[in-house]
């Protein structure tokens, strides 16, 4: 009796997990990571896999005749991204682009939030109404641009000739043409900033603000040393938004002036398009869109990096 009751208290230490060697556990996924296995594998397969072919594709001399075939030709694309003073021309061009767009769209953007925050009445239809460009597709903005354009029929045309301020056609010469693109830009994507400016304005503490009334700040102090910096990083994440989409813009200008006149607004990523279903240099392609992927990621971090920088302050 005493050994049945000896071996009854034995069993369960025998059999424990803590007992067993630890090679004999299993290792098993989250569930949730389980669940969600099927949908990661079809996402890797759909961004991982175009991305590494494009890879390859700029270390090679693509042909589309009997088929797609490569030919290796190492990192000469590479040195011809570098080298081509087409592509260095469009690349200046982009970067005068994005400080243009960007810069008067940030000036423009942060200016109608503040004007609309002041509103006390109507401030609904009014945000509504500057809002309706932001929800046009770009392919229209484009199409509306060179119709307005036009040196026949244009409404803007026959405003500026009628006026004197500018009588040769808009989208004829290389500085107007520039200068129009970057209005069309300005016009469509200025009421984006002042969103999500207005958010960061609303969300501002008014206790603060109504402090610094009584103590007697007029609204330009309130406004350079509460306001700006309170909506700071709202204004950094704004900035990061419209640069991320400013480097790569392509169907208003496209539609617009399709680069022209005179490569005058042919930017990298109209030069991208030409090199790639036009010359169909495919490979020489790739390396220039990977050239852009690169300053995208050198861009983005910089503006992590300012907000990273503005919480470590604060």
């Amino acid at each position: 009796m005493e050994t049945k009751q000896h071996v009854k208290q034995v069993a369960p230490a025998v059999h424990s997990p803590a007992s067993q060697p630890r090679g004999a556990r299993r290792w098993t996924l989250p569930f949730g990571i389980v669940m969600m296995l099927p949908a990661l594998i079809v996402l890797a397969a759909i961004s991982l896999i175009p991305f590494f072919y494009i890879i390859w594709m700029s270390f090679n001399d693509v042909s589309l005749l009997g088929g797609v075939s490569f030919s290796w030709v190492g990192l000469s694309n590479w040195a011809q991204m570098f080298t081509d003073p087409d592509v260095r021309g469009s690349w200046g061009l982009s970067l005068l682009y994005f400080v243009a767009t960007v810069g008067v769209e940030m000036v423009l953007g942060i200016a109608i939030a503040l004007l609309l925050h002041e509103i006390t009445t109507g401030k609904n239809i009014a945000l509504s109404l500057i809002l309706i460009p932001m929800f046009i597709a770009p392919v229209i903005v484009g199409l509306l641009g060179r119709f307005m354009l036009d040196p026949t029929y244009g409404l803007y045309s026959w405003a500026l000739r009628t006026s004197g301020v500018f009588t040769k056609p808009v989208l004829g010469e290389p500085v107007s043409a520039f200068v129009a693109v970057v209005l069309m830009d300005v016009w469509e994507w200025t009421p984006l900033i002042a969103l999500i400016t207005l958010a960061g304005l609303v969300s501002m503490p008014y206790e603060i603000i109504e402090a610094a009334k009584v103590d007697g700040a007029n609204y330009w102090m309130r406004l350079w040393n509460m306001v700006f910096p309170l909506i700071g990083g709202v204004v950094v994440v704004a900035l990061l938004i419209r640069a991320m989409d400013a480097i790569r813009y392509f169907d208003v200008i496209w539609l617009a002036t399709a680069g022209g006149p005179a490569d005058a607004t042919k930017i990298i990523p109209l030069r991208l398009y030409d090199q790639a279903f036009r010359f169909f240099h495919l490979g020489y392609a790739a390396a220039i869109g990977l050239g852009m992927l690169v300053f995208s990621i050198i861009a983005a971090n910089l503006f992590l990096g300012v907000l990273k920088r503005r919480d470590r302050v604060r």
